[in-house]
């Protein structure tokens, strides 16, 4: 199983795990899998429209932004850890 490391602003809906353990081939699998448990989880993290990680979410398998790997098609071995970072923005203009 894969590990999906909880940034704490959804913990609340994971009923405050800070990992999660998930079997998945993908990306999406694993967010579509705890999801399942987790109802609104990957509204959360995917745009509905285009069906892709929303522009303020980021998401690392062992390190390395989706993005630049497979996006949400990126394989995802057993041994994996996913990590979710929100983007975080703010401060004096």
């Amino acid at each position: 199983m894969a590990n999906v490391k909880v940034p704490s602003m959804l913990r609340p809906m994971v009923g405050g795990e800070r990992v999660i353990s998930a079997e998945g081939g993908t990306v999406r699998d694993l967010i579509t899998l705890v999801d399942r448990s987790h109802p609104g989880f990957a509204a959360q993290l995917m745009d509905q429209r285009s069906g892709g990680l929303r522009s303020f979410v980021n998401v690392y398998l062992n390190d390395e932004d989706v993005r630049y790997l497979g996006g949400l098609d990126t394989p995802v071995e057993q041994a994996d850890t996913v990590s979710i970072l929100p983007a975080v923005a703010g401060g004096r203009g």
